[in-house]
């Protein structure tokens, strides 16, 4: 937990893009260099430059997109993801995850993910809420266990279940898909 400046603790942070990979272009091309300074060869300073430059450029417009669209943040009173904040009081219930053996979606599957964006982004998996309202919404997170045990802990509740659990008698009789256990 760290403080955010302004009063609030941060629970839980993704930072979406790192400052780090603008210098992966020009590192490269900075080896390029090297090898034909060490092989003799014809040096292409003008192209080497202007390669990583280009490079460097196009990375630092997809670290601020990425900053601004795909990073989280989980205080002590919002959640943010992406450019959209939600109040942790708007926050009924962290919705249970899904079930890998179940053929049904869940209901939360098929909501509004919050952000601008028109989904879940890639490589983040979505985390089902329910608000005070009743409306369902999806957070998410590259790394969506740590969020959802943030986010449940920040909420003051256990994750929700909307099934009943299985009765002793339905357990006793569920057989695995591919009949191994009968």
């Amino acid at each position: 937990m760290t403080d955010a400046g302004d009063g609030t603790t941060i629970l839980f942070a993704e930072p979406g893009a790192r400052w780090r990979s603008v210098a992966y272009g020009p590192l490269l091309c900075l080896i390029v260099l090297i090898l034909e300074m060490l092989t003799s060869a014809d040096v292409h300073w003008f192209a080497l430059v202007f390669c990583a430059a280009l490079i460097a450029g196009f990375v630092v417009l997809q670290v601020i997109a990425g900053q601004r669209h795909v990073s989280v943040e989980l205080t002590d009173t919002a959640l943010r993801d992406g450019t959209e904040t939600l109040a942790l009081a708007l926050i009924d219930a962290v919705l249970p995850e899904r079930d890998e053996e179940s053929w049904d979606d869940e209901d939360w599957e098929s909501a509004r993910s919050l952000g601008e964006l028109s989904g879940v982004p890639r490589r983040r998996k979505g985390i089902g809420l329910r608000l005070v309202d009743g409306e369902l919404v999806q957070a998410w997170a590259k790394d969506h266990r740590g969020l959802r045990a943030a986010l449940t802990t920040a909420v003051g509740g256990a994750v929700v279940s909307d099934e009943a659990p299985p009765s002793a008698e339905e357990t006793e009789d569920r057989h695995s898909e591919n009949g191994a256990d009968r």
